[in-house]
């Protein structure tokens, strides 16, 4: 820091410590000033031009240095100076001094901000660029945060300082005139109409304030285009997989005219490419290992024969019996009109249809964006030209591979390097990162790698691919590891390095309707883009690919489409599991100790292991682990992992809980089925209770039953509990994992 700056630092510091070392935040009190009021009234007719001048430099000061005060100053400035005069001298004093600590802020604190965290401010800097003037308006109109900390906030953006202060000048002025006029009111200090008046301004300008903002939003962004004067469609839905069905559900259940369009198969990714033929595929696979693990079950010998084209045919068999669920009859029968073409957005109010037999304009007065993902391919040299198999289209293999790398380490491309390896295929898995299944705790990785391992995956982390090649005919991926490169042949390449939403070719770029940093539709809370008519929802919308959470805010879009002139509802992400589904499947809700400890949360670990649970050894599957997170000394779940056999179905049980704020102490008041693998979730609440008991607690419980046997008197159990007690700790204190018990 330079001296310059360390100068005004210690200047601005000084000022600080003396306003709170004198104690002078006591004149900036309602008491102080209704006991001054005369003499402060006698001054001021004596005095206008400096009692006038005088309040405005304190004013000045007050926000310059961002002291507490200011809007006491302002009820005060009111009653003092009256309407006129007192909304112009805190109007142009609150404006300049707002300015003053916005330069102090951008001074001092700027260059070190953005030199070290300038990457994730990118978007911030690159919006405040773009619309930085009305931003600011928005809040100072409706404030969100306290006034000080966007007058420091905004010193740390590229914003420029005139702009900042007239905006500012404009934007608190109306909030500026409601306080003052309240200042007039209160300095009779009685209860008048004028009074209860300025109050109630007080309680509606912020919604008013609100209404007009939004309002003067609307008009803006659709300025450029002829509304209809009527409506042929409620609603149109572009995309039906998860999301896009859910939104045409609920449209169709609440009687509104619904068309859904879907260029490609009704159901989406679930249905046709993820979830339902990756569970088929892995049920297979999983009969497979059991069958290989005879002996561990009593029988001597077992052996199957398959053909995997025959396996295929299965998993296709089982997305054919689903199917119905999601077809265009099933929901034709609802009340929707289902289109299979090509959706493109040519106004906010207006889709264009084009089919294999006519292209039309459908007008809506709402639309749902749920166009979907589709898997990454990265730009590695010689990827594309291979012509890699993704999990879009490795169902229509029909020839197991017999060397398939699997390139990605998170959860699709872990589930079916899995199950290759189990129909016999030599597999490796390359990750680029330290560990696979990056987003769990370390442990839970390493429990998962070591059973890839032990079947025979070869998992290769802290790998990075360089570049696909062939060589006399033979495909090679090169990876590099600790600065050496190594060479892996391979027959097949499944890519799962994530996926990317689908934004384009339907109109997006055509509206300017915005793409966020992580390439998904920019939505607000309420899932609207820029149009407040027109949502997404979905894998498009981020910020959770999961078919269940695409399903979650499916809800808030259809609703909030339908229903949000009268009343929209937030998104709420408070509670999203999910579930990895290998062998042992990993299944998380909440918060895991690693984000726990970088997010520097305060919590305390139980960790309960399956091998101790009579079910699990019974079924011969007693591995894994329940792991939950709770505050120090309190029964609130934060966070749960589940490591083992139906971990997925265990979850359940504390989705539930969190979403409804029951305790572990409710799930160990809970009877549970015995003997069933969802007793870990009691067993795991009883090692966390167990945890809860201090030293104390036991030596007392000591002498107490000790008493109880030899009959002694209560003075007797008295002197035997002083004698036993002494300075106690937990017995399992948060630094300690216990050790997993029937607690």
């Amino acid at each position: 820091m330079t001296k310059s700056k360390l100068a005004l630092a210690a200047v601005v510091a000084a000022l600080v410590l003396v306003f709170f070392a004198l104690d002078l935040g006591r004149y900036f009190t309602l008491e102080f000033f209704k006991s001054q009021q005369a003499a402060i009234d006698a001054y001021v007719a004596a005095n206008p031009l400096q009692a006038g001048l005088t309040f405005f430099l304190i004013y000045v000061a007050v926000t310059g240095l961002s002291l507490p005060g200011a809007a006491l100053m302002t009820l005060v400035g009111g009653a003092i100076f009256g309407l006129l005069w007192g909304t112009v001298i805190i109007s142009f004093a609150s404006s300049i001094g707002a300015t003053l600590a916005f330069l102090v802020s951008r001074f001092l604190l700027r260059d070190w901000v953005q030199g070290k965290f300038g990457d994730k401010l990118r978007p911030i800097n690159n919006g405040i660029a773009k619309e930085g003037a009305f931003y600011l308006f928005a809040l100072r109109l409706v404030p969100a945060f306290p006034f000080f900390v966007i007058n420091l906030v905004m010193g740390l953006t590229p914003i420029r300082t005139w702009t900042f202060y007239w905006v500012s000048q404009l934007g608190m002025l109306a909030g500026t005139i409601v306080y003052v006029y309240a200042g007039t009111q209160l300095g009779a200090f009685k209860v008048s109409a004028g009074l209860v008046f300025a109050f109630i301004l007080l309680g509606i300008f912020p919604i008013v304030a609100k209404k007009t903002l939004d309002a003067i939003k609307t008009r803006r962004v659709y300025a450029n285009w002829q509304r209809p004067s009527r409506f042929d469609r409620n609603l149109v839905v572009i995309g039906a997989g998860s999301a896009g069905l859910v939104s045409a559900y609920i449209g169709a259940a609440v009687k509104a005219k619904v068309t859904l369009i879907e260029k490609d198969r009704m159901g989406g990714d679930c249905l046709n490419t993820g979830c339902v033929p990756s569970k088929a595929l892995i049920r297979s696979a999983k009969l497979l290992s059991h069958i290989r693990r005879a002996r561990d079950f009593g029988i001597r010998a077992a052996h199957a024969d398959f053909d995997f084209a025959e396996v295929m045919e299965r998993v296709q068999r089982v997305v054919k019996t689903v199917e119905p669920h999601d077809s265009v009859e099933r929901y034709a029968r609802l009340g929707v009109e289902c289109i299979l073409g090509e959706a493109k957005i040519v106004s906010p109010w207006a889709v264009e249809v084009r089919t294999a037999e006519e292209s039309r304009t459908l007008t809506t007065r709402n639309i749902v964006i749920a166009a979907g993902a589709r898997p990454f391919i990265p730009p590695i040299p010689g990827l594309k030209e291979i012509n890699p198999l993704t999990s879009d289209t490795v169902w229509a293999m029909r020839k197991l591979p017999q060397r398939l790398v699997v390139l990605g380490g998170g959860p699709i491309g872990s589930e079916l390097a899995q199950c290759f390896a189990r129909f016999g295929a030599q597999v490796t898995q390359v990750e680029m990162l330290p560990r696979i299944l990056i987003r769990e705790d370390p442990e839970v990785s390493e429990i998962v790698a070591a059973r890839f391992r032990a079947e025979g995956v070869n998992v290769l982390v802290n790998h990075k691919a360089i570049e696909v090649r062939v060589e006399n005919g033979e495909k090679v991926l090169v990876v590099e590891h600790n600065g050496e490169r190594q060479r892996i042949a391979f027959d097949e390449l499944l890519c799962a390095v994530g996926r990317i939403a689908n934004t384009q070719g339907y109109g997006l770029e055509e509206l300017g309707i915005g793409i966020s940093n992580t390439r998904t539709v920019e939505t607000n809370e309420f899932l609207q883009t820029i149009y407040p008519n027109i949502y997404a929802c979905g894998d498009v919308a981020g910020p959770y690919q999961f078919t269940h959470t695409a399903a979650h805010q499916a809800w808030y879009a259809a609703v909030n489409a339908l229903f949000g002139t009268f009343r929209k509802f937030r998104a709420d992400y408070s509670v999203i599991p999910w579930a990895t589904f290998t062998d042992p499947e990993v299944a998380r809700v909440g918060l895991n100790e690693t984000e726990a400890k970088e997010r520097g949360i305060s919590h305390e670990v139980t960790v309960y292991g399956i091998d101790d649970l009579d079910r699990a050894i019974a079924d011969g599957e007693a591995h894994g682990m329940i792991k939950v997170i709770t505050p120090p000394g309190s029964d609130k779940i934060l966070g749960v992992t589940i490591v083992g056999e139906h971990a997925g179905d265990l979850l359940v049980e504390f989705i539930t809980a969190m979403r409804h704020g029951l305790g572990l102490n409710k799930i160990l008041g809970t009877i549970h089925t015995y003997p069933t693998l969802a007793e870990a979730n009691k067993y795991a609440a009883g090692v966390w209770k167990k945890a809860q008991v201090t030293e104390e607690q036991m030596r007392f419980l000591t002498a107490f039953q000790a008493w109880r046997r030899d009959a002694g008197g209560l003075g007797s159990v008295i002197g035997r509990a002083w004698r036993l007690l002494g300075k106690g700790t937990r017995i399992a204190p948060s630094s300690h994992t216990p050790q997993s018990t029937h607690a």
